[in-house]
């Protein structure tokens, strides 16, 4: 089918006013709220439920439906955990989820010294995907997180070729490297 300008900017505005009644309380444009009103949590709690009747009536009656697959598995994982935290189904506290991590890193240990590379694998997404649920314990954004990460990895390797003074980095020994990487880290 075709769309119009006219049918796509309807449909957006319902939208928008559906799912937002702490700032269209009675569902129109002309019945703008006051910003200053309205708790974080309410809000949240307004939204979720307009989203779970939203998936009712596409016919999606599952709690975790509607999160898109096509996500980046970092953004994916956060929602899904997110969506999940919302119906009750989460660790009380940051040392839960803490645990947890310890727990997929034992697990993961112990597939390696099986040599399944296979199990291995679905260890190490398990591993992963209890690292975003720490995250979001601590409120931290894990794909910002790890870019910062491959930033600061590239800075300090970037470092770790000044101080080889010219020799091509696979002429060093591990140790040698190993060393020059330990000098960067001091230097910062």
């Amino acid at each position: 089918g075709r769309f119009d300008f006219e049918q796509i900017t309807t449909t957006i505005t319902e939208k928008l006013l559906r799912r937002h009644p702490h700032v269209f309380p009675e569902g129109t444009l002309e019945s703008i709220r006051d910003s200053g009103t309205g708790d974080v949590e309410g809000i949240n709690q307004v939204w979720e439920s307009l989203k779970k009747r939203e998936r009712a009536e596409k016919g999606e009656i599952k709690v975790l439906d509607d999160i898109p697959i096509a996500l980046p598995a970092l953004s994916r994982a956060t929602k899904l955990q997110k969506r999940a935290a919302s119906v009750g189904f989460d660790w009380p506290t940051t040392a839960g989820a803490m645990e947890k991590v310890k727990e997929e890193i034992a697990e993961l240990e112990v597939e390696i010294s099986l040599g399944n590379s296979t199990a291995i694998a679905e260890e190490f997404g398990d591993l992963l995907f209890s690292c975003v649920n720490l995250a979001r314990h601590l409120e931290i954004n894990p794909e910002t997180a790890m870019r910062a990460a491959n930033a600061k990895f590239k800075r300090r390797f970037d470092q770790v070729e000044l101080l080889a003074g010219g020799v091509e980095l696979q002429q060093l020994s591990s140790s040698e490297l190993e060393l020059l990487w330990c000098k960067v880290k001091q230097s910062e």
